[in-house]
């Protein structure tokens, strides 16, 4: 068995396989594992570059249950709290804490108690909950089935009803809160598929209800020793991991996969293919023109693509007071940030980079990431367009990188975190980077966006229309994210099942 790729949704189903007694094989293009999970060290810097959240921790329990021993016996697990500092554009501070039960009276302590954002929040959470209850078993535990998927829905009224696929997830915070303030905190949860809220589905409203519920966490030295230690379990049921290995193409041969060939022109064969590659590349680059694979060609082809990323990675002396450990600071206008990365609205067809974007900053107080106690390493993200350089940004155009990188640190000074006179370097990273150094096209952090009424419903399958090619990671069912990478891992164990 081969699996293409060692990002974590690789990793986590080459251990399964192999706790099953599979020979599997991984395939690494890079020279190091774990995918869009990665690590960089530089003076005694070091920086997650990518996920700097956990959540659901128990689908991580379960793997490694599964696999040979406790979760905490390979990772120290920290429960976050705060889970997350808001700012919003008039000065309102926030400070969401780990616990779910103390979240409505923080929410009234920040945005007014008379105006009952506790309550409004706690209502919408109460029907994130019905919708987690409903969804999370067929949508996110099994193979997904295409339209009959929805259809198994469709069976209740009730259900349809609580789930309302018609409704986007604005509307739904539009009807249900308020406070200007808190419809922008739920929006933000859109951008965790990828996503544009104004039509993104009201059940990603699940994503919070989640996040709140079971917590936030953090690894210990950094979120990259998770995909190490995925990596070191399937190692220790005999996985091989070869890394610096691009693969070329997917082996047909009687109708089946059958291996894989390498750039250097290595073929590896196998009788199971588990690819975790980006799945518009698979379809479009890795596998031959096939009649059984254009209905899903096509079907990517419609797909609106997940928005992208720009990354700094900050270096700076000296310590920021009452700092949290994840920090958003966001704009006045969050629809401009929409429009941009999509190219909708006012940049109808023309993607850019955002003039005044949300700023991310995930600033963990953890010694194994700086030189010394009077240093930080901050890990800032805004949102971005993905790099398109025939139909929108070419983020390889010379300076723009760094123009932009000037323009986030104005904007993180215009909200009270300039740290402009304490940095000892930075490292810039695009849309074109991500692009390069995963494999993701265009640097999709998630594949395809959960834009469209049934668009979270549909992605990709995890069972290709090609006997023996199984999907798995972010750009496949169930979607992006940590949980859903290793839940997608679980699904195709479970469909190529035990040796």
């Amino acid at each position: 068995m081969v699996v293409v790729g060692a990002g974590l949704g690789g990793l986590a189903a080459a251990a399964r396989l192999a706790a099953e007694g599979h020979s599997v094989t991984v395939l690494e293009q890079s020279d190091r594992v774990g995918g869009k999970l990665g690590w960089y060290s530089r003076d005694g810097h070091s920086f997650d570059t990518g996920p700097s959240l956990l959540t659901l921790p128990q689908v991580y329990r379960d793997l490694f249950t599964a696999t040979g021993g406790p979760l905490e016996d390979a990772v120290d697990l920290v429960r976050l709290d705060p889970a997350v500092a808001y700012r919003f554009a008039d000065g309102t501070a926030l400070a969401v804490p780990g616990s779910a039960a103390a979240i409505p009276q923080a929410l009234d302590d920040a945005l007014g108690g008379g105006a009952g954002a506790g309550a409004q929040w706690t209502a919408l959470m109460d029907r994130a909950a019905a919708m987690w209850r409903i969804s999370e078993d067929p949508f996110l535990r099994r193979p997904l089935q295409g339209a009959a998927t929805l259809a198994r829905l469709a069976r209740s009224p009730a259900d349809v009803a609580t789930i309302a696929p018609w409704q986007t997830l604005r509307g739904l915070g539009g009807q249900r809160l308020r406070d200007p303030r808190l419809r922008m905190l739920l929006d933000r949860y859109a951008t965790y598929s990828g996503s544009d809220p104004r039509r993104a589905p009201a059940v990603l409203a699940t994503v919070p209800y989640a996040e709140q519920s079971f917590g936030s966490w953090y690894v210990r030295g950094g979120l990259h020793r998770l995909g190490l230690a995925v990596a070191e379990r399937a190692a220790a049921h005999g996985a091989a991991l070869r890394t610096g290995c691009r693969v070329r193409r997917i082996l047909l041969e009687g109708g089946r996969a059958a291996g894989v060939q390498l750039d250097d022109g290595e073929r590896v064969t196998a009788d199971v293919v588990v690819s975790g590659a980006d799945a518009t590349a698979l379809y479009a680059d890795l596998l031959p023109e096939d009649r059984r694979t254009r209905a899903a060609r096509r079907d990517l082809a419609r797909a609106t693509p997940s928005l992208s990323g720009m990354v700094l990675l900050l270096a700076l002396r000296g310590r920021t007071p009452d700092l949290a450990h994840h920090t958003v600071l966001f704009p006045a206008d969050y629809d401009a940030e929409f429009d941009a990365v999509f190219g909708t609205g006012r940049c109808r067809g023309v993607p850019q980079p955002v003039a005044d974007p949300t700023v991310y900053v995930s600033a963990p107080d953890d010694p194994a990431l700086r030189p010394d106690d009077d240093s930080e390493s901050w890990f800032v993200l805004v949102n971005a367009p993905r790099h398109d350089p025939a139909h929108g940004v070419d983020w390889d155009e010379p300076g723009l990188a760094d123009r932009y990188a000037d323009q986030v640190l104005d904007v993180l000074a215009r909200r009270g975190l300039d740290v402009r006179d304490r940095l000892r370097w930075r490292v810039v990273r695009t849309p074109a980077d991500l692009a390069r150094d995963t494999g993701s096209v265009g640097g999709s952090i998630y594949g395809t966006s959960s834009n469209g009424t049934r668009a979270a419903f549909l992605r990709p399958a995890n069972a290709s229309p090609v006997p023996g090619l199984f999907l798995v990671g972010g750009s496949a069912h169930p979607g992006g994210g940590l949980p859903l990478v290793a839940l997608s891992a679980q699904i195709v164990a479970e469909l190529v099942g035990p040796a």
